[in-house]
């Protein structure tokens, strides 16, 4: 591993990080237009026969989010760009690693769709974190963007949204039977499981803005969960037969999605303040002799 030192610090994205992110962007949309355009085919089309389509439009709506995200990784200019989006997604990928050792009888044997999800799930949980670990060297920190942070009341509530929804992740993923009778459309252990690895991905979030603080941090992995967002609730509405609208839990999910959606782009658009310290280290005031890299912050 590179010997990290300020000069270091060059904001590069490496190319073995765009490679795999290259890999991963047709794999996503191939799998989003398998779920979300054709729900009711995911028994032919993909993995395992996702049921109801409520379910299956939301994995892929979270996987066209992906693909927008993933997209955004090949073509960055900066690695602190897009830094905060590879935690979340380790989460999403061990979780979805972990319910497929457990209900390895659930999925299709043999179809070409299983063959690829276990190869992705079995191994992007150990990939991910790696390339994140090796270009994570290359952030110059809290001295992008001149300053500016989420700051006070924001921060709090994107971190604590975040770390709600991490909590309903713990519970989907181990003991999911504690909230299948209440969720608002039918779910199994496995689509539970599912479920909240999307929970884990949309937590995890929450939380990397609220101890990042950076907006333009937090934009790439913002912009792909609204796609998500958006497209999970065109699924409420598209599939709106599978979902128990008279139970509380229906409106609390639709609505909790909305908040999530506001919070987190308010951070990463409009919930940001200059830090007058941070200011002054990066233009140079509180040590004059630190150079700061124009190019850095121009890319921010």
């Amino acid at each position: 591993m590179d010997r990290v030192t300020p000069a270091t610090r060059d904001d590069r994205v490496f190319t073995a990080t765009r490679l795999l992110a290259f890999v991963i962007v047709p794999i996503l949309t191939v799998a989003w237009a398998m779920l979300w355009i054709s729900p009711d085919r995911s028994g032919d089309l993909f993995a395992w026969p996702v049921k109801p389509p409520m379910t299956a439009m939301m994995l892929g709506a979270t996987y066209l989010g992906g693909a927008w995200f993933f997209g955004r990784v090949v073509v960055a200019r900066a690695w602190h760009t897009v830094t905060l989006g590879f935690l979340p997604v380790t989460a999403f990928a061990a979780i979805l690693g972990l319910a497929t050792i457990l209900h390895w009888d659930k999925f299709t044997a043999g179809h070409p769709s299983f063959i690829l999800w276990a190869i992705l799930y079995l191994s992007l949980p150990f990939l991910i974190p790696l390339v994140w670990r090796r270009n994570a060297h290359r952030d110059p920190g809290p001295l992008v963007a001149a300053g500016w942070r989420v700051h006070g009341p924001t921060r709090w509530i994107v971190g604590g949204l975040g770390a709600l929804l991490a909590t309903v992740s713990v519970v989907l993923v181990i003991a999911p039977d504690v909230l299948i009778a209440t969720w608002p459309w039918v779910l199994t252990p496995l689509t539970g499981r599912v479920l909240g690895a999307m929970f884990a991905l949309s937590g995890i979030v929450g939380i990397e803005i609220a101890i990042d603080r950076r907006p333009v941090a937090a934009r790439a992995i913002v912009q792909a969960q609204a796609i998500a967002i958006v497209g999970i609730l065109a699924g409420l509405a598209r599939a709106s037969g599978d979902v128990r609208w008279d139970a509380p839990g229906a409106w609390l999910f639709a609505g909790g999605m909305v908040v999530v959606l506001l919070a987190n782009a308010f951070a990463a658009y409009g919930g940001a303040g200059r830090n007058p310290a941070d200011a002054a280290v990066v233009s140079g005031e509180e040590n004059p002799g630190t150079p700061i890299e124009a190019d850095v912050l121009e890319r921010a």
